[in-house]
């Protein structure tokens, strides 16, 4: 008897560990996939530009939409193509929810790309993405702000000169927060994946 009571209350043991362990792993919140800026999140630095309609456009405005931030130029041979190809289709699996978020691409070439000349880039893949562009002064300290390399490379392309830039896609959350980035060729599964988090 004694030996049946053993057993019972061993098992009964293991069955509440298994319960726990359960709880615990799964009542985790599901982490990212990109990399996270650490907590207390720093504040998105303020983005002021022109759009293509020559009006000016301040990133603050944005508050209440999660941005997902891109710096490139309209001439890029494949980065820039690729991961604004990459952007659209994350937005199409959203769904629904995919007016909560929006693109926004920032030229490093503005001794080529207008306003008009990024926004007629960025309208190829999806109308409702916003190319903008300005003064190499305001560029520069916009640049800086977000940590961002960009060099002319002489000589190298028929279309004239090529910019080596950083390439990644920074999140900034609805309350204008930097949250996570995605390094260039990130699985659009990846990106989905955060953004759906924030969403949550």
């Amino acid at each position: 008897m004694d030996r049946k009571l053993l057993l019972v209350g061993l098992m009964s043991f293991l069955l509440i560990g298994a319960v726990a362990a359960g709880v615990f792993l799964f009542s985790r919140p599901a982490s990212f996939r990109g990399t996270t800026y650490a907590e207390p999140y720093p504040v998105a630095a303020e983005i002021e530009l022109t759009r293509a309609n020559g009006n000016s456009f301040r990133l603050s405005e944005m508050r209440g939409q999660i941005v997902m931030l891109f710096f490139g130029y309209t001439s890029c041979p494949d980065v820039c193509p690729i991961t604004m190809a990459e952007l659209n289709q994350a937005l199409e699996k959203l769904g629904g929810e995919a007016d909560q978020v929006q693109v926004l691409f920032v030229t490093v070439d503005p001794q080529r790309d207008t306003p008009e000349r990024v926004q007629e880039y960025v309208d190829h893949f999806n109308p409702g993405f916003i190319g903008l562009s300005g003064s190499e002064p305001e560029l520069a300290k916009t640049w800086n702000d977000y940590g961002v390399f960009r060099e002319v490379v002489e000589g190298r392309s028929a279309a004239g000169y090529l910019v080596d830039h950083t390439a990644r896609v920074t999140i900034i959350d609805q309350q204008g927060n930097l949250r996570v980035s995605f390094p260039f060729d990130t699985p659009v599964e990846d990106i989905v994946h955060d953004l759906k988090l924030l969403l949550e």
